[in-house]
């Protein structure tokens, strides 16, 4: 589990590279099987969400991938219409340390200012993830 800063840019390290370790670390299999479904209908969009989001955005200093994390699950909340793209980040979050009560409690948040249908929605996409997650983080780090 990686909870701390990424390290620097690598200056010789491409944004693609650099996009796929971050994805691999954060996501795992679920930032992979997104990437593979676009590969016929739209690679390069595929090769664009591996080299934005996490080659450049995940990869940068100054905030740790956890906490990167957190606010990924409260945007995603908010929006109130990503419950796929929610899942996959409530994933990320047990993945990088987050735990069940921590990721229940950034929800719960998200009802203050964007309401209680958004922080529902975000809630059963946590219960979802949980029912099926091998990673049983239960207490806060």
């Amino acid at each position: 589990m990686h909870s701390e800063n990424p390290p620097p840019l690598a200056s010789n390290d491409s944004r693609h590279e650099r996009g796929l370790r971050a994805l691999a670390e954060i996501d795992g299999e679920g930032g992979q099987k997104v990437v593979d479904a676009l590969a016929d209908i739209a690679p390069d969009f595929a090769r664009y969400l591996v080299e934005f989001p996490f080659g450049d955005i995940y990869s940068r200093p100054g905030l740790a991938t956890r906490d990167r994390e957190i606010a990924t699950i409260a945007a995603l909340t908010a929006l109130g219409h990503s419950a796929p793209q929610l899942e996959v980040h409530i994933q990320a979050g047990l993945n990088v340390g987050l735990s069940r009560e921590e990721i229940v409690e950034v929800i719960m948040q998200m009802a203050v200012y964007s309401g209680f249908p958004t922080a529902l929605n975000g809630l059963f996409a946590a219960k979802r993830v949980f029912a099926e997650s091998s990673c049983e983080t239960s207490h806060a780090k």
